[in-house]
């Protein structure tokens, strides 16, 4: 009875979190699917390696319908022995998105308890954690990974602060699984992110062991967290090993140009400056942490009829049926993003009590908080705080691999509630003084309540109101047009900063009632719950809703044929299709119906990246040829049609000369100027395996491609004389070419694709894709997981020899 009276509380807030989680998103209930953009592209991405799953049962590890082809491993690649993807879909158990928020909830809901929080305020600051606007809104939107990648976050926390409080079992057990957890999650930048708030949290507690005398605990704590983490990553070997690959492939890698399209000299191997920080919060735009729509919500917002731009399209002789339909999407936000798609809004409820534990917390826990917190604030600035981005870019390894700066604010949306939770515990303790309480309500109110009264009252003269894209706008619809959009940014700033200091009083006026007895502690902690959870769920509403859900039918088939389509499927040749009605490298469309030579993905090829740069945006005809483009779908006023390409080099064809180049920027370069039906362009560096330079020309030479999978591709040629073939595939790492069942070594011509010597004859000519990547990873993995197992059983074994139960968990610290 004592052990069920003990887990009883707890059952009940895993209860509440599920009830939470499906009410949320409750169109799961009926079997609805939400509706998520990326997830739509991915889909489209997806679909070759999915169906041939399906119909074969094998795995394939490469596709061949999105950029020319690519490896699925950022595709959802299932692995072997993948023993941690199983113990996720364990804990997501929920129907998506419901799932992800459930994961949000119960991992801060462990941290807070890790942290000695009694369970009705975990269960309440997970409420704060798993409703902020930010985490729902990449739920919107489709950025699963990256949701995945948070709700890990806390389990990790959890895993470290317990090994640092001598917890050596449990926190080695729980850091290696969640850590495995968050690898498995597959969003390297979230979990970069993590490791420097963990970076900043090792030196809070270093400096608080050195004050201490305690610095052999802390190495022994940071010896069993390092055993922990190289677990976690033995684990995920094959995931990581594919991926390390892949990266040098990818745009993140070094491609080995030096050189940009427009002759600009190309610095460095990560992503460019400018690239990275295009996405840079603006210091103002930070103020809308706590009130939600400070610079105009999203970059379309819905504002009504109860608008000024809706009385000014009225003035402008606009029907109202079409001034209505337009107010759906008025051009609000005027921070320094080019689109936004909602207020990062943590709570004004929330960053209330951040404030007030600022007072009351004292010691190591406040201070890796508020440091993670800082830093994660200042390298969300991006451009707008150039010299500290460039620090990070230049001399923190890998911080140049990651795009969208602004997303690193995730560790302020981790933090604020963490310390909040602990503001609300120092505030009912018997421990702190009421003066000391009393002293700190008063400073955290006068803060955040005084700072939000000065931007009501003299929002005029510290905001202009106006945005990156007013030029156009008032080349637009004009002067007054323009100043009636300010005037309803304008509006939208008070309604905002109204509701914040409104809910800001509520939350100190219970908090006073409290400390001065008129309020017992059971009903401020119901009524702070209350005040958090309508704070962030009624603007959570406000963006992410029953409207994105779809039914199921409409779900599977995110895309629909249309005519050019239809024609291209009546060819059922090998060929690839290059889709202009879209971005052909951002959209997953023409990769859900066809071979497309684009695709949407956030580390696309790099080599494709650059034929695009350099030639494909160009529409070069003699690079689409070599890449097999035998349909070109474009739309103009007659509608959507697909333009057949006559002059495509084919699947495979004989050139007669191998031109010899020494660098990668030679090689781009070359192609320009190729006959590439005849000549094709090949690196220095593999002058081993390919010396000769000229073939003799056979009139009568045939290959053909006559058996095609993703992962085998089956051709049959016929020869008089040694000739060399060039194969229209995407030359990486794990495919192997076999002539009449021997393996043979192939090289990378013109840049991108696959050469290879035929001898005379008649010969059956095979790529198979078996990548060694995986065959490593995967014994990794297997081996790993035995050793972990037993691990876990011997240390369950000393915890039984110790205290004489196997279920003895960590107490509280006295």
């Amino acid at each position: 009875m004592p052990l069920i009276k003990r887990f009883l509380p707890h059952l009940l807030v895993v209860i509440s979190f599920i009830i939470a989680s499906l009410a949320y998103f409750s169109p799961v209930l009926s079997g609805k699917k939400m509706k998520q953009g990326d997830i739509v592209q991915y889909s489209g991405m997806a679909r070759q390696q999915t169906d041939f799953r399906n119909q074969t049962g094998e795995e394939p590890y490469w596709a061949d319908n999105a950029f020319g082809g690519m490896p699925t491993y950022q595709l959802g690649a299932q692995y072997p022995h993948s023993y941690v993807k199983k113990i996720d879909r364990l804990i997501r158990f929920l129907p998506r998105p419901a799932d992800y928020l459930f994961l949000y909830f119960i991992g801060f809901y462990i941290l807070l308890l890790v942290l000695k929080m009694d369970y009705r305020l975990a269960f309440l600051g997970s409420l704060a954690f798993g409703f902020s606007t930010y985490f729902i809104i990449i739920l919107g939107v489709g950025h699963n990974a990256k949701a995945h990648a948070i709700g890990y976050m806390p389990l990790v926390l959890s895993g470290i602060i317990l090994t640092f409080r001598k917890k050596y079992i449990w926190g080695f057990l729980l850091l290696a699984i969640s850590m495995a957890l968050e690898i498995a999650a597959n969003h390297f930048q979230m979990t970069y992110y993590l490791f420097l708030l963990v970076l900043v949290l090792g030196i809070s507690y270093l400096i608080d062991a050195y004050k201490k005398k305690e610095i052999p605990d802390y190495f022994k704590s940071l010896g069993v967290m390092v055993l922990a983490v190289l677990f976690s990553l033995l684990l995920n070997a094959t995931s990581l090993l594919a991926t390390k690959e892949y990266t040098q492939f990818s745009t993140r890698g070094d491609t080995g140009i030096t050189i940009q399209a427009n002759g600009k000299e190309k610095k460095g191997t990560g992503l460019d400056f400018d690239y990275i920080t295009q996405y840079s919060y603006g210091r103002l735009e930070s103020f809308n942490l706590f009130i939600p729509r400070f610079m105009g919500g999203t970059s379309t917002e819905n504002l009504g009829t109860d608008s000024n731009v809706y009385e000014e399209l009225l003035r402008l002789g606009v029907s109202p049926a079409q001034a209505k339909s337009y107010t759906e999407y008025v051009p609000t936000y005027w921070g320094d993003q080019p689109f936004v798609g909602a207020p990062a809004y943590i709570g004004a409820t929330i960053l209330f009590l951040f404030i007030l534990a600022l007072f009351l917390v004292k010691g190591r826990l406040k201070w890796w908080i508020v440091g993670g917190s800082i830093l994660a604030l200042l390298l969300s600035w991006g451009k707008n705080l150039e010299f500290f981005t460039r620090f990070f870019i230049d001399y923190f390894p890998l911080y140049n691999k990651f795009r969208a700066v602004s997303s690193i604010q995730v560790i302020v949306e981790l933090c604020v509630p963490i310390l909040g939770v602990v503001g609300i515990h120092k505030l009912l303790s018997k421990e702190v003084p009421e003066d000391s309480k009393i002293k700190a309500l008063k400073y955290a109110t006068g803060i955040v309540g005084g700072l939000t009264l000065i931007f009501l009252l003299f929002k005029s003269t510290l905001f202009s109101f106006s945005g990156l894209g007013d030029s156009l706008l008032l080349e637009q619809g004009g002067p007054d047009y323009l100043r009636a959009i300010k005037e309803d940014r304008k509006a939208i700033f008070t309604t905002d900063t109204i509701r914040s200091l409104v809910l800001i009083l509520l939350i100190a006026g219970g908090c006073w009632l409290y400390l001065k007895g008129k309020l017992k502690e059971n009903l401020l902690l119901i009524g702070v719950g209350v005040l958090i959870t309508l704070d962030l769920v009624l603007v959570d509403w406000n963006y992410v809703n029953k409207s994105n859900f779809v039914s199921s039918r409409e779900f599977n088939k995110p895309f629909i044929a249309n005519k050019a389509d239809e024609e291209i499927f009546k060819d059922k040749g090998h060929f690839r299709v290059f889709d202009l009605t879209a971005d052909p490298f951002n959209s997953g469309r023409a990769a859900y119906f066809h071979n497309a030579l684009g695709g949407y993905h956030s580390a696309k090829p790099g080599r494709m990246q650059d034929l695009f740069e350099f030639y494909l945006a160009k529409n070069d005809v003699e690079v689409m040829n070599m890449l097999n483009v035998k349909y070109i779908i474009t739309q103009d006023e007659d509608g959507v049609k697909a333009l057949t390409n006559p002059y495509t080099n084919g699947n495979a064809w004989f050139v007669s000369e191998v031109k010899q180049v020494s660098s990668a920027n030679e090689e781009i370069l070359a192609l320009k100027d190729l006959d590439n039906k005849k000549q094709a362009v090949i690196n220095s560096k593999f002058n081993n395996v390919i010396p000769k330079t000229k073939y003799t020309s056979d009139s009568l030479a045939y290959i053909a491609l006559t058996a095609h999978q993703p992962n085998h591709l089956v051709y049959e040629s016929k020869v008089k004389e040694e000739s060399f073939a060039v194969f229209s595939e995407t030359y990486y790492p794990g495919w192997q070419a076999y002539i009449d069942g021997n393996p043979v070594e192939h090289v990378q011509v013109n840049y991108m694709l696959r050469g290879l010597p035929i001898p005379e004859g008649q010969h059956k000519i095979e790529f198979k894709f078996e990548p060694q990547v995986i065959k490593t990873g995967s014994s990794i993995v297997l081996t790993s997981s035995i050793i972990f197992i037993l691990l876990i059983i011997g240390g369950f074994y000393y915890q039984y020899k110790k205290t004489g139960s196997l279920l003895s968990l960590p107490k509280e610290d006295k």
